[in-house]
């Protein structure tokens, strides 16, 4: 019996240029991304989403009925909800320092990286092995979260994996071990405004680079897409 699960990145949340710490509804813009993703998803027998208002929204402008399920939800940043990044990083940079570079730091007072990483295993653990196809909508940190787990990497790696909206991340369980694979669903034009935006500074180090296969066309309009395998 195999499981074949679909993560999708829902837009907004911490994946966005300078995000707003904890749930927000999305704009037009979020909007009509979220819509796009009607056409690609595959058949699935489950759908599940983060309870967030986002991800809600993503599910009707999809058309997906999705159960709302708790250990989806996003990263708990405390008493910085509601918060921008930009603004956490300006007025308590020794915190906001500790909490990118430190999986165990939670400066703000809520969940740290670590035990989002533990949720996420735990959830992913407890999986049925008939599940079938699955399709989850949920925020850019449990995506990392997950990620982590299927691919065994140090919860040190969770800042260094790029998620964007509408970020596909498709899991195989087989052989006792996730197998990944990674795109992006984005209409053309959107695609293009995004491809704009000048590149987020790259953070020092990198988590196990060898097992990220970026597609080598760059000029044909479209993001890069990467393979990951669980088991080598």
């Amino acid at each position: 019996m195999s499981i074949n699960l679909m993560l999708l990145c829902a837009p907004g949340g911490d994946a966005t240029v300078d995000p707003l710490l904890g749930d927000a509804p999305l704009n037009e813009y979020g909007l009509r991304l979220a819509g796009a993703a009607r056409a690609v998803l595959s058949p699935h027998e489950q759908a599940v989403r983060a309870p967030s208002t986002r991800c809600s929204q993503t599910a009707d402008a999809i058309g997906l009925a999705a159960l709302s399920e708790p250990m989806l939800r996003d990263l708990d940043v405390g008493r910085w909800c509601g918060r921008t990044v930009g603004e956490v990083a300006a007025s308590d940079p020794d915190g906001f320092s500790a909490w990118r570079t430190d999986p165990d730091a939670a400066p703000h007072g809520g969940e740290s990286v670590r035990q989002l990483c533990r949720r996420s295993a735990d959830w992913l653990g407890g999986m049925a092995p008939g599940t079938g196809h699955a399709v989850a909508i949920t925020e850019a940190a449990v995506v990392r979260a997950a990620l982590i787990h299927a691919l065994a990497l140090p919860a040190r790696a969770f800042w260094h994996l790029a998620v964007p909206p509408l970020c596909t991340v498709f899991l195989t369980w087989r052989g006792g071990c996730w197998d990944v694979q990674s795109g992006r669903v984005l209409p053309q034009e959107p695609r293009r405004r995004l491809l704009s935006r000048p590149p987020a500074p790259a953070a020092a180090g990198s988590a196990r680079p060898a097992t990220v296969r970026p597609d080598t066309a760059t000029g044909s309009g479209h993001l890069p897409e990467w393979t990951l395998a669980g088991c080598g």
